[in-house]
């Protein structure tokens, strides 16, 4: 039984989403003073200019000397370059900094999530948050809000400069920018909100696209490509559809700034024309106006520009939310929040002075002490409305041995496992781990006591090597070349040009073979519980053999926790377990449950295994 994808919409609101902008600029809020402070001092000297060309054309009207006004233009292009190209680096290098750490917290997000949380997402869906919104949050976090202040105290000194110059002039320019903040006030939402689901789309597309790939040999082999690539289209196309609107209603705010702009030019010359021609103003007073006119398209546009990507990156903050609300394993001390040589020294192994539980299983006539017990757990995946997956579990799973669990598919074989190595939580009940509750130990305690060969025996991306060590980096060439032996990889390793550093791909191993070598990083681990899930389900009956032997060996000193349909590779456990609706129905060795008219029975007779 698996978790259902939840529909739900988490409804995030505006103040929100700044608080997630703000959490990551704010390790950066010196940069980013210092970096306004550097755009502040570009716009006075800019502010400045106007007034110096006035000051040239008044010394012209004089015939005065030049000098001393061409050496301040001058050094204003000079200091303004300067300053400017100072803040262009430090916002850039800010604003790397911020994608670094958003994508730095939503993979740690990720890793220290619990498990059933992110596989109800797609993982196109998780992938995007990490790659593309996180883009779109780069600017917005970082020189968006610098932009506005800075474009804002622009158009103010370049309004009461106006003032300054001539008030009856002012007041037709105030009338094209009261105009462009109303476009912008009624348009900006309009574009968070069509940047949402633009990204949205594009999520759901990652999801389609990954899903198809996984399956690319089962979409040819049934000749489903247009089909498929209709589903795709359909998400390219919505993503498309909704970006095409942000871009419609981004071209409207620019259009109605810079037509305001202009027709702001407009009236000022034919204006300031007729008071000059009425001796009410002087041609120089009426250039340095018509600079600053001309000038408040920066301002105007620098605006425009920063509200567009500062509602992009609320877009993209309310996706990046989500993931910060993940619930994670534990709010102690985890892996990824140490990574110094001694990150472990203060936990203690599940190992060391662990007392065990008085319930045991008999092997021979030694009692061992239970491993893993069970106390009357029920767990399940969903938000309690639906069935359990497992209820009223009693199980204790001794510390040495092979203990089979067998049923029917849905019968909660799989959850048992997932519930030992607690990447499920149990609803009720609890469980213990060589006599220590669950609730006293960290995840990564728990852990540290398992190696797990699931199901699908997926392989990390790497090389070969890089996957048998992933659980024991410490693992000699000899021993890994021992297990390989073991397993029959050693031939198929050694035709690789590359050997143990050849990279895994879906063309150079088999399904039993990346099962083998799923099996292989278990055995090198040297933990005291394995745990297989399905570990024969993709090899012939040689390999089988050879994996039963491996599992035999292993038992002697470890347990081995084995899920399975084929009943030929659990005959020989020393206990199993059988589990039918989410409940052990029975239990025995393969010769007591033969003797049953049971369900077990049933299970080798219609696999037609014959009795022992």
């Amino acid at each position: 039984m698996k978790p259902q994808p939840s529909t739900a919409q988490i409804d995030i609101s505006t103040a929100t989403r700044l608080q997630v902008l703000w959490s990551f600029a704010r390790p950066y809020r010196h940069t980013l003073a210092t970096g306004l402070l550097l755009s502040l001092a570009v716009s006075a000297m800019a502010l400045a200019t106007p007034l110096v060309t006035q000051w040239v054309l008044d010394t012209v009207g004089v015939g005065g000397s030049l000098r001393d006004p061409a050496l301040v233009l001058v050094g204003l292009l000079i200091v303004g370059a300067v300053l400017g190209w100072l803040q262009w680096v430090m916002l850039g290098a800010l604003a790397e900094s911020v994608v670094y750490d958003a994508r730095r917290q939503m993979i740690e997000r990720y890793l220290g999530a619990r498990v059933f949380e992110l596989l109800v997402r797609g993982p196109g869906q998780l992938v995007t948050r990490v790659t593309s919104d996180t883009l779109l949050l780069k600017e917005a976090a970082s020189s968006s809000v610098i932009g506005l202040i800075n474009g804002s105290v622009m158009l103010i000194g370049s309004l009461i400069l106006m003032g300054y110059l001539d008030s009856t002039l002012l007041g037709t320019t105030l009338a094209a920018v009261v105009f462009v903040v109303l476009v912008f006030t009624i348009l900006m939402p309009r574009i968070s909100r069509f940047e949402e689901k633009a990204q949205a789309s594009l999520g759901d597309l990652g999801d389609e696209l990954e899903g198809t790939l996984r399956a690319i040999k089962t979409v040819k082999s049934a000749a489903a490509e247009p089909r498929r690539h209709l589903r795709l289209m359909h998400h390219v196309g919505e993503s498309r559809r909704w970006g095409v609107k942000s871009v419609r209603v981004q071209a409207a705010a620019w259009t109605a700034a810079g037509v305001a702009t202009e027709g702001a030019v407009i009236m000022v010359l034919a204006f300031g024309a007729y008071r000059v021609s009425t001796g009410a103003m002087a041609v120089s007073t009426l250039v340095a106006f018509l600079l600053y006119v001309w000038g408040l398209s920066g301002p105007v546009m620098e605006l425009t520009e920063n509200l567009t990507t500062l509602q992009s990156g609320l877009a993209a903050a309310g996706r990046i939310n989500e993931i910060q609300r993940l619930p994670t394993e534990s709010e102690g001390r985890t892996r990824l929040e140490s990574t110094t040589d001694d990150a472990h020294h203060d936990l203690p192994s599940p190992d060391v002075h662990l007392e065990p539980v008085a319930s045991g299983h008999r092997k021979g006539d030694e009692i061992a002490p239970a491993a893993i017990h069970f106390s009357a757990v029920a767990a399940g995946y969903g938000d309690g409305s639906t069935r359990p997956a497992v209820r009223d579990v009693e199980l204790s799973i001794p510390s040495r041995g092979h203990i089979a669990v067998v049923g029917p598919s849905g019968a909660g074989k799989t959850t048992i496992l997932s519930l030992a190595m607690r990447l499920l939580e149990p609803a009720s009940g609890c469980l213990s781990l060589f006599g220590v509750p669950y609730s006293r130990l960290t995840h990564d305690q728990v852990r540290a006591a398992f190696a797990y060969v699931e199901q699908e025996t997926p392989t990390v991306p790497g090389t070969l090597r890089d996957n048998l060590l992933l659980i024991n980096p410490d693992a000699t060439d000899q021993r890994i070349t021992e297990v390989l032996d073991q397993l029959d990889l050693s031939a198929k390793v050694a035709a690789l040009p590359e050997g143990l550093d050849a990279l895994v791909t879906q063309t150079n191993l088999s399904g039993g073979q990346r099962q083998r070598l799923a099996l292989a990083r278990a055995l090198l681990s040297d933990r005291r519980i394995l745990l297989l899930d399905e570990a024969t389900a993709q090899v012939d009956g040689i390999t089988e053999a050879a994996i039963s032997r491996a599992i035999s060996a292993y038992s002697q000193h470890g347990v081995v926790v084995t899920v399975a349909h084929r009943i030929s590779t659990v005959i020989d456990a020393d206990l199993i377990v059988v589990m039918k609706d989410g409940e052990i129905v029975e239990r025995g060795s393969h010769e007591d449950l033969m003797r049953n008219d049971g369900l077990y029975l049933k299970l080798v007779k219609a696999l037609r295994i014959a009795e022992k």
